[in-house]
């Protein structure tokens, strides 16, 4: 699996505050972002398994919808975030 528990809380601790917050804003765009960036990855090798594109699609929705929320919560935490995990260009 390509997502252990150890991982995940790995990700949590790193951008979620502590492992166990799991709720935060930055722990579950963080835990989006290597979804996304997995399943990118599987799409370049897999071309036509459209469950996976469609998964990939509704996971960037997702996140961009959290990113959307932390706009408008907090503009320095949304910065902070886009600029740790590289997400504008």
């Amino acid at each position: 699996m390509y997502l252990s528990k150890e991982k995940k809380e790995e990700i949590f601790a790193k951008h979620g505050n502590s492992k166990t917050n799991t709720g935060s804003a930055e722990g579950q765009i963080a835990l989006f972002t290597y979804r996304i960036n997995h399943l990118t990855e599987h799409l370049k090798q897999n071309r036509k398994d459209f469950n996976t594109e469609r998964s990939l699609v509704k996971l960037v929705g997702k996140r961009r919808a959290l990113l959307d929320y932390l706009t408008k919560k907090d503009i320095m935490r949304y910065r902070a975030i886009v600029k740790e995990l590289g997400l504008r260009k």
